[in-house]
């Protein structure tokens, strides 16, 4: 095929929903990184939370986020997926400019009625819905609006946006922070959803569906969540691979408190944040390439391993560039395992089952998160606090990359999963 032909292919290969759709997903994760850079020193320094309680917090808001698209995709099968996307991003809307206003003369009413805890708590649950629908939709759309011969082609474009919002997010975090104040970084990203329900409205066209399977409704996907839960291999592996999470997520829950409080309380903890998505995008074809004869399960551990020592570097030191080298070492653990663990989950599936089971692929990143949150709390203030050796809770985060990457060799000795018959 010529290369005249191949870009006609390409053109031709993707509806407009497709592009609609990845559109807004870049600014959907613009919207959502931001925040996630300034949310924990948001709660302890604005909203004076401790920071146990604001890694709880955390903790509870990364599970809801990552763990309702399992159910989630069912409203858009329901509904259309116009109407779900756009309702998502209005749900979003509202969720992040309430969060941004929890200071606001208009919530005193709330303040003086309810604890800021569980005030917080649930202002924070409204945004976390809006992922459990935006997520399944959009790479819904993926597969639905482009033909077989780009499809994968289109997934490569939708990890790329979601590196590229990953980077800006922050960015514009840092920009909106120190130029109108940190509550003003949610009210941006409300105004970004916002405007992307207006386009969504304006532009998105159902996708065509031939040959797509459908989930019946919410009580088919609790059984297919049962299904799931029965394989105890998969679940398993779940459980094990959950523990990468917990280590990867702490660069939103500890770091930033730990840099805030033990190293500079003026750092630009949202700029710095931004290391480990560009490192995604720099890198990710080399590092691919460099991989690609690595067995998945070997790949993955071996990225395991490289985010768990990642952290040791922050024991040397712990200005900037100390912090920098960190998460650039994250990334290249992240892109050692990621592109293997969709690979590698569809090798556990029992026949017939691999399409429900790639959708509960992204189960431990929720339940690293769920781990993850109060952990980074408790490491902020038992070592910060109590024991007066902050850097010291690096070698906690580190032995859990460890002990994962131990489970996983286990694993891989002792449940390996048979050949997939021909």
């Amino acid at each position: 095929m010529s290369f005249g032909e191949k870009v006609r292919e390409i053109r031709g290969g993707f509806q407009s929903a497709f592009w609609v759709a990845n559109v807004t997903e870049l600014f959907e994760r613009l919207a959502y990184y931001g925040p996630q850079a300034v949310l924990a020193v948001y709660l302890t320094e604005n909203l004076r939370f401790s920071a146990e309680s604001a890694g709880q917090l955390i903790g509870l808001y990364g599970f809801v986020v990552w763990f309702l698209p399992v159910i989630g995709g069912t409203l858009a099968d329901r509904f259309g997926f116009r109407r779900t996307l756009a309702a998502a991003y209005l749900v979003l809307t509202v969720g992040y400019f309430l969060l941004g206003s929890l200071s606001s003369s208009f919530m005193a009413p709330l303040r003086a009625h309810l604890p800021l805890y569980w005030l917080v708590l649930a202002v924070m649950m409204v945004p976390a819905l809006g992922p459990a629908v935006v997520k399944p939709v959009v790479a819904g759309s993926t597969a639905r609006a482009s033909t077989e011969s780009v499809r994968s082609l289109g997934y490569s474009i939708y990890y790329t946006i979601v590196n590229i919002g990953g980077t800006l997010g922050p960015l514009m975090a840092y920009q909106v922070r120190t130029t109108f104040g940190i509550e003003n970084v949610f009210r941006v990203s409300a105004v970004s959803t916002f405007a992307m329900f207006l386009v969504t409205l304006a532009f998105y066209r159902e996708p065509g569906a031939a040959g797509d399977a459908k989930v019946a409704s919410v009580k088919q996907s609790l059984t297919n969540l049962l299904t799931v839960l029965g394989n105890g291999r998969f679940i398993t592996f779940l459980l094990i691979f959950s523990g990468f999470y917990v280590v990867f997520w702490q660069q939103f829950v500890s770091l930033p408190l730990f840099v805030r409080g033990y190293v500079d309380p003026n750092a630009n903890v949202d700029l710095l944040l931004t290391a480990d998505p560009a490192t995604v995008i720099a890198l990710t074809f080399a590092v691919n390439y460099l991989m690609r004869k690595v067995a998945p399960l070997a790949s993955m551990t071996l990225g395991v391993l490289i985010a768990g020592l990642s952290w040791l570097i922050l024991t040397v030191g712990t200005s900037a560039p100390f912090v920098v080298a960190t998460l650039v070492v994250l990334a290249l653990g992240e892109l050692t395992l990621s592109p293997r663990l969709y690979e590698y989950v569809s090798r556990l599936a029992p026949e017939g089952q691999q399409g429900m089971f790639m959708g509960f692929a992204f189960l431990p990143v929720a339940i690293g998160y769920f781990i993850a949150g109060p952990l980074g709390g408790w490491l902020v203030h038992h070592y910060g606090e109590v024991v007066h050796a902050p850097a010291h809770m690096w070698y906690v985060v580190t032995a859990v990359g460890l002990l994962t990457t131990a489970l996983m060799y286990l694993y891989d000795r002792m449940l390996k999963p048979a050949p997939a018959a021909a």
